[in-house]
This record gives structure tokens, C-alpha cells and sequence, in this order.
């Protein structure tokens, strides 16, 4: 760590949790930092002493050797792009992709690069998917037959509104498949599989966000089929009732996160196994509190679970080993097309549909010209809506609420 991994993060909201991670204990120094959000900009750049830049293009000409990508959840790729072009490493939040095209352009610029890319999905590196991950790579219950995931994250109609100003937010747009990987992303990180097929139905219910001014559903269910015949379910998103929850089934036994009235349940996990089916020296049952594998101090000082500093700590690792972190592209980019491949599927009643192989470029070319694309800005002929009901309109309720949130943000836009 003798030499400084030199990092430059995109977005001053989320954003500020890479800025922390960028610490010296990971030997990364935060030199850089971009946003069109000039006033947030300068009050953060002046809270960590670096540069800062509301032009992305200078932004890249700055020194530094690392990119972390905290912008808006659907613009991504063109970013990660443009940074593996000038040479910088690249961490992407929550999304890789929002498009299948932009899944193999971003695949083939990442081998043209030679680059690190990595996805910064905080959710597999919790204490509790870490001892998940160490228990099924022991052994303990088998070949994983059966997985359950669920992110399901109900806000209060003002607060969800102070978050996503303007109607034509991504966050008013999404469809309830497309913010899937911090379901799947750490029953992909315990299993080591990969999703090969799947089928999706969207819960449209207008009353949930009669408050706000979202036009996509709140909820759904996707099937994924994955590489060892297992099939997994991925629930969420908006519908009420908090889940942050994890449950595998294998061939010898089950293992699950303990539901509680906690972010993460009751913070313990639960392992059985049926009782002729023992093997020496295990248990029916137990229940406990995983402990870090290391680290923990730090971890226990990060933001969602001690997974803002994991995905710091293994980004870092990659950039000094030359090692792909296991979250790297072809994965990370799989796994965002499940939620794109997902509401194709839901607006066609659930049809069963294939995922591609990104790391195969013979199965790249089969969707390389896929643009199809829900987000307002991408309107035009053949473009899904971000409902099964259609395009609808906001609640009339809902927008008079929005404009009084909004008015006090100091959002004046449409």
C-alpha cells in the first residue's frame, strides 16, 4: 500500500459513502469529485479538501488512477465508458446497465481497457451473506437447489418525494424488476451461480403511491433460473412491509437470515437440517450472530451493513492484484440485465426468457443493437412503460404534495 490508490467519485449524495471509503486504512487517497450540483459540490469538496468539477470531461483529466460511479441509477454505462477510456478504474453502483446494448458495450470496453471494473453492490458483504458464503462453500447444506432474495424498501410518500425531485425522475420511472441486485447479487456471491433463464410478474397497485408521483409499479417477482438448475426468487421493491431477507434450501440442509423488525432482520441466521440427515458432528439447528471474517472495526463503522467498506476494501484488492473482483463485469452486467429481461418478461404476462452469456461475444452479438429502454428521456417508438397498466398519470394528490416537498428543496423544475 506504499503507493496511493488515487479515487475520484461522481455524485456528492451517495456518493459521500465512497468519499469516506476512500480512506487511508484501504490505502486509497479521494482527490476529485464531480456533480452538476453546485452548491451540494462545494459544500462537500470543502468538507474533504479536494477538487472538484461540474464538467465530467475535465473531470477525467484530473490525476488520479480510480473511478467510482454514485451518479443516477440508469446513467452509468456511458460514464464507466468514458472512464475506462482515459485509463481509470472503474466501481459502479447498483447498475452496470440499463439496456442490453449497454451491457456489451460495457463488457467489451473493460477488455479493451484492461481496467479493473467492478459493480458496488454492498448487500453480499453484510456479516451475515459473508457467513452464508463460508458455510456453503464448506459444505454445510449441499448443492443450493432453492434460494430466496427480497429487497423491499416502503418510504413515506415525503421522504421518498425529497429524493427524487421532477416527474420525470428516475426513481418515479423504474419498473419494479430493474432494482434486483441487492436481492440476487448475494445469493449469486453465497452460490457462485449464474442466472440462465427467467420469468417475472409486476404487482400493480395505483394505492400505494397515491402520495407521490411514481408511474411504475411497486412490486414484483422474478424466477431466475440458474446455471446448476437451482431456481431463485427475487422480491421487491416499494410494496409496504420493510425485507431485507436471505434464505437458501441445498441438497443437505437450509440456512436463512432470522426475521426481526431490524434493517436486517434480527441480525442473526438460522442453519437446520433434517434430522436423518445429519452428518458428524452437526446440529439440528442453531441460531447465531455471525462475527466479521475480519476487519470488522471498520466495517462496523460503514454505511448499509459494513458493505460500503467491503466493496471499498475489494475494489482496492483487484486494483493492486490484477485479480477481476468476483462482483466484476460479466457478473455485474447478468445480473442488471435480469431486471431489464424481467419486466420484458412481466409485460408479457411472465414468458420465460433466456439470459445472455456476456462472457461469451458470440452471444454479446445477439443483443448488441438492443436499445429498449422504459426512462422518459429514451421515449420514442417501441418503448415499454414503466407499468403492466401503461402509461400512466401521477395522482393528482400525489403531485400537489410533490410540488410543496419540492418548493422546499428549492426544485422549481417540472
Amino acid at each position: 500500500m506504499s503507493d496511493k490508490i488515487r479515487v475520484g467519485v461522481i455524485g456528492v449524495g451517495r456518493g459521500q459513502s465512497f468519499a469516506q471509503g476512500a480512506s487511508a486504512a484501504l490505502g486509497m487517497d479521494l482527490v476529485a469529485l464531480c456533480d452538476t450540483w453546485e452548491e451540494k459540490l462545494a459544500e462537500v469538496g470543502k468538507k474533504y479538501g479536494v477538487a472538484t468539477y461540474t464538467d465530467y470531461d475535465s473531470f477525467l483529466e484530473h490525476e488520479m488512477d480510480a473511478v467510482v460511479l454514485a451518479n443516477y441509477f440508469h446513467q452509468h454505462t456511458p460514464f464507466a465508458i468514458k472512464a475506462l477510456c482515459a485509463g481509470k478504474h472503474v466501481m459502479s453502483e447498483t447498475a452496470c446497465n440499463t439496456t442490453l446494448a449497454e451491457g456489451v458495450a460495457l463488457c467489451r470496453a473493460v477488455e479493451q481497457s484492461g481496467r479493473t471494473y467492478m459493480l458496488a453492490e454492498n448487500y453480499p458483504y453484510t456479516a451475515f451473506n459473508q457467513e452464508f458464503r463460508r458455510l456453503y462453500r464448506v459444505g454445510e447444506i449441499g448443492q443450493v437447489l432453492y434460494a430466496e432474495g427480497e429487497y423491499n424498501h416502503p418510504m413515506a410518500p415525503a421522504d421518498r418525494l425529497r429524493i427524487s425531485p421532477g416527474l420525470e425522475h428516475w426513481r418515479a420511472w423504474i419498473p419494479s424488476t430493474y432494482y434486483c441486485t441487492h436481492a440476487l447479487a448475494p445469493l449469486v456471491y453465497i452460490t457462485d451461480t449464474w442466472p440462465e433463464q427467467i420469468n417475472a410478474l409486476s404487482i400493480a397497485c395505483r394505492s400505494v403511491d397515491a402520495d407521490t408521483v411514481r408511474v411504475a409499479d411497486p412490486g414484483s417477482v422474478i424466477l431466475c433460473r440458474m446455471d446448476n438448475g437451482a431456481v431463485f426468487r427475487i422480491f421487491g421493491l416499494l410494496l409496504p412491509g420493510h425485507s431485507n431477507w436471505y434464505r437458501l434450501h441445498g441438497e443437505r440442509g437450509a440456512m436463512e437470515l432470522v426475521r426481526g423488525a431490524g434493517y436486517f432482520g434480527a441480525g442473526q441466521i438460522r442453519v437446520w437440517h433434517e434430522e436423518w440427515d445429519l452428518r458428524p458432528g452437526q446440529e439440528k439447528e442453531r441460531i447465531y450472530a455471525p462475527d466479521w471474517p475480519e476487519h470488522g472495526d471498520l466495517a462496523d463503522l460503514a454505511g448499509h451493513g459494513g458493505g460500503d467498506f467491503w466493496t471499498c476494501f475489494h475494489f482496492a484488492h483487484a486494483i493492486r492484484s490484477g485479480e477481476p473482483p468476483f462482483l466484476d463485469v460479466y457478473r455485474g452486467v447478468a445480473m442488471s440485465s435480469v431486471g431489464i429481461l424481467a419486466w420484458k418478461s412481466a409485460l408479457e404476462g411472465g414468458r420465460p426468457i433466456a439470459v445472455p452469456d456476456f462472457r461469451d461475444e458470440a452471444s454479446r452479438l445477439l443483443v448488441a443493437d438492443d436499445h429498449w429502454s422504459p426512462w422518459p428521456e429514451h421515449a420514442g417508438p417501441g418503448q415499454p412503460p414503466p407499468s403492466i397498466l401503461g402509461f400512466v398519470q401521477p395522482n393528482p394528490k400525489g403531485q400537489a404534495l410533490a410540488r410543496q416537498v419540492w418548493n422546499e428543496l428549492g426544485y422549481t423544475g417540472r
